[in-house]
């Protein structure tokens, strides 16, 4: 695509992106009683942002005009925004993570893969270089620490000579057996030929038979190889199986590739360019236009001066530089709107000498009356949605986006480089204000000249005010500073981050993208929902999930200061669904340092309360210092055991209990720190403490039909096979209901060995050899998931749903029932 073609994608963005502006203003001040019509505005709301979230995630990354690029982020990272804000009102009001939007799609003529959340390329070509330059500090310490694990591809397993020259003596015994067999064969044909010969004598074979023979054959092969061939392009053209070379990569997608690998190239050129001007075009403004800047300040200051002594009768009071100084009193304004303003605060300082009486207070009753009052006007009134932080920006670059670029002609400015009129407008505001502070230095001392060349005043040095309750803050403040204590002080961040690697606390993230966790949509999800039915999320729910609460936060730091705050995230599940998966998919994607606190592997390390204490103020420091931060608890249910078994005391699993929810509440929404849990056994854990600590639960499950079909076959091609008609994937796919990725993967990798990868061409993949290698594991069986469903409904967001489910009403009953009891006591009471 050209760069006419994202401006034109950019326009219909933003004209998108007005009219859903306008409508949220309108549904703003609306209230609403109905739950369905509530959650199908949201629903709509949320679809229609995420669309205008990945077609400016693909404008950010494609545009090369440094001026336009700086907007379209503003407002990128303000849709990201919107969307989490959107995400969290559906959660509160469903009490549930998972959405499924079917109907609403239908309506909207989408397909679900265009609700996928993108990943802002961004988040990593931005600090490229550093997270380069970490990976090879992070490197270069493994390998002098040894503690890098050689690749797995690599390793040999030595065994012993006699084992060694019995497999040599097998192979060749084998060998010769061929060999033997192969030469047996020959010699059994030599003399079956002879035999038939003698049979048959000189009888001459007739040429025409032989000819039909022949012709039969052949006329068979042709036709069996021509009805093949129509039967396939039959499926094709039916869409029950993909085109030839539908896996191979075109020749356009080759060439698009490279067009986007050189517009990168452009940006980078064009950005550089963009910041030189900054300083040469500022310098230039300096020199030419500054003396007339310096000599207008004056002038309008001065005549303010004597505007203020010919209505007052007095010079005024000069603002300080904190307030401001001169720019308070002419930000924008005429001198007519100056002496207005003069008059203005003139008549009001007479009204408040006049209005010297002091009102009367309210007793306590009445504004505890009103209180209630405004309570229940609130219950009655209903559901409004609650104000967004996001909405803001977006409706300030859209109006940057109207004034500057909508009408724009930039016919003049074909290669896409900067502005340099824009480059002015900004540089002179920022030059007029350096010289502001000059200006109203000179003038201040003017100013008192004035005064005591008119007025022969005297200016004396004003008394501060004592502060008051300077003695109450003294404990805070002891409090405060104990808190922010640094044990680390005389160390720097460098040895730290050496001493964590070292302690194997800071670990090296797998490279794994979100879109390498691989599944399927839920179809049924509304369907099931309205027959009353929660269905089990999709794999690809989950991945939704994971990267609106990990990886948009993580990556922008405007989203994370601003948008609803998740500090913590459990991913509860079977084992083998991929949950170390995707919290490594969380560190790549955002480019993020992995800190692992898991049980087994802090045991034994930093000893001791002190030790503990010193261990997480280093890894919050690091965290902190190096963000965006990943710290994963792998097996979190062991620092939450209910009753800490024989076998694992000692460990201490349990020494990180009371340290996490204190190091939760040092976290900030300007530390980019995301604390990840995985467990497959959350039942094990006391329940209370565990939910206080995670914030966000969510139940990863093990994949159904439709993701294990799509399982089966990227997998098999991921690892070299090929999938034929021999080959029946939905078989497989229903046959290994329970299954996991993790079981997926291994049966795979253990049946597509080297030699079966050469085999292929002659002897194609089949069913079979797959579930030969399944019979040796265990499936994930309805009773675990069901055992992970109930213990989901304990938690607190689980019985929020199943209260709002079934016992909303009854609870409504069983108070209204007190009520009842209550008026009876009362009225035997009077009688």
């Amino acid at each position: 695509m050209s760069n006419a073609m994202y401006n034109k994608m950019w326009h219909q963005t933003q004209e998108a992106l007005e009219s859903l502006l306008d409508k949220e203003s309108r549904n703003v001040m609306e209230s609403q009683s109905n739950q369905v019509f509530i959650f199908q505005m949201l629903a709509t709301f949320y679809i229609k942002y995420v669309q205008i979230f990945r077609n400016l995630e693909d404008v950010y990354d494609q545009i090369v005009h440094p001026q336009k690029r700086i907007l379209i982020r503003k407002i990128l990272d303000g849709v990201m925004g919107r969307v989490l804000e959107l995400k969290n009102e559906m959660v509160e009001l469903e009490l549930t993570e998972f959405h499924y939007f079917d109907d609403i799609l239908q309506d909207l003529k989408l397909a679900p893969q265009q609700l996928d959340i993108p990943i802002p390329k961004y988040f990593l070509k931005e600090k490229l270089e550093v997270i380069k330059g970490r990976e090879k500090i992070l490197a270069q310490i493994l390998a002098d620490t040894g503690l890098k694990i050689p690749d797995k591809k690599y390793t040999v397993k030595g065994i012993p000579l006699e084992e060694a020259v019995k497999l040599i003596q097998i192979a060749e015994r084998a060998r010769q057996g061929r060999l033997r067999a192969m030469f047996m064969k020959q010699i059994f044909l030599q003399e079956h030929r002879a035999k038939q010969a003698k049979v048959l004598g000189e009888k001459v074979a007739d040429v025409r038979v032989a000819a039909l023979r022949i012709q039969k054959v052949w006329r068979g092969f042709h036709q069996c190889k021509k009805t093949k061939k129509q039967r396939e392009e039959e499926m094709i053209f039916l869409g029950m199986k993909p085109p030839p070379l539908f896996n191979e990569v075109s020749a356009t997608v080759i060439q698009a590739e490279k067009v986007s690998s050189l517009r990168n190239e452009v940006q980078i050129k064009h950005e550089e360019n963009y910041k030189e001007a900054l300083v040469t075009i500022k310098e230039d403004l300096k020199l030419i236009e500054g003396p007339d800047i310096k000599e207008n300040l004056q002038d309008q200051i001065r005549h303010w001066f004597i505007e203020c002594r010919n209505l007052t009768g007095t010079f005024p009071e000069y603002p300080n530089v904190e307030e401001g100084g001169s720019a308070i009193i002419f930000s924008n304004k005429t001198p007519q709107q100056v002496t207005e303003d003069i008059i203005a605060n003139q008549e009001e300082e007479e009204k408040d000498k006049k209005k010297a009486a002091k009102k009367p207070k309210k007793p306590k009753k009445e504004k505890e009356k009103k209180g209630t009052k405004e309570k229940t006007k609130e219950e009655d009134e209903g559901w409004k949605m609650s104000p967004s932080v996001f909405l803001p920006t977006m409706e300030e670059g859209n109006n940057v986006y109207k004034d500057l670029w909508k009408n724009k002609d930039e016919s003049w400015n074909f290669p896409q480089d900067y502005d340099p009129e824009l480059i002015k407008q900004e540089k002179r505001k920022e030059l007029e204000s350096e010289i502001r502070v000059q200006v109203d230095e000179l003038m201040r001392q003017e100013l008192k000249n004035l005064k005591l060349a008119v007025d022969r005043e005297k200016e004396y040095p004003v008394k501060e005010a004592k502060k008051k309750g300077g003695k109450k803050k003294g404990k805070k403040g002891r409090r405060e500073k104990r808190k922010d204590k640094d044990l680390t002080a005389d160390r720097t961040i460098e040895s730290l981050y050496k001493e964590l690697v070292e302690e194997g606390l800071l670990i090296q993230a797998l490279k794994v993208n979100l879109c390498d966790y691989i599944g399927e949509y839920s179809y049924l999800g509304t369907t099931l929902r309205q027959v009353s039915i929660e269905p089990m999320p999709s794999l690809l729910d989950v991945r939704q999930l994971i990267a609106l609460y990990g990886i948009l936060p993580l990556g922008s730091a405007a989203v994370h200061e601003k948008a609803p705050l998740v500090k913590s995230l459990l991913l509860a599940g079977p084992s083998g669904v991929g949950k170390k998966m995707l919290v490594h998919a969380i560190c790549t994607e955002t480019g993020a340092n992995l800190f692992n606190l898991s049980a087994a592997n802090i045991a034994g390390k930093y000893p001791g309360k002190n030790g503990l204490q010193m261990m997480l103020h280093v890894v919050v420091k690091v965290a902190r210092e190096l963000q965006p931060s990943v710290v994963w608890i792998g097996d979190t249910e062991k620092t939450f055991y209910k009753k800490v078994p024989s076998t694992e005391r000692m460990i201490e699993p349990k020494r990180l209990k009371k340290q996490l929810p204190k190091i939760l509440r040092l976290l900030k929404p300007d530390d980019r720190i995301l604390i990840v849990g995985t467990t497959q056994r959350p039942f094990d854990a006391e329940l209370r403490s565990f939910c206080k600590v995670y914030q966000k639960i969510i139940l990863v499950p093990r994949p159904d039909y439709a993701s294990r079909f799509v399982l089966w076959k990227q997998i098999i091609q991921l690892n070299g096979g090929v999938i034929t008609n021999a080959l029946n994937v939905s078989c497989l796919a229903k046959v290994t209901d329970g299954f996991t990725q993790g079981h997926i993967v291994e049966a795979v990798k253990g049946v597509l060995t080297d030699r079966r990868i050469r085999q292929q061409t002659y002897k194609p993949l089949m069913a079979v050899e797959f579930i030969a290698k399944l019979t040796s594991m265990s499936p994930v069986y309805q009773e675990e998931e069901e055992s992970f469903k109930n213990w989901y409904a304990k938690t607190p967001m689980g019985k929020k749903r199943a209260l709002a489910l079934t016992g909303g009403n009854t609870e409504k009953e069983k108070e209204k029932g007190k009520k009842k009891e209550k008026k009876g006591k009362k009225e035997k009471k009077k009688k």
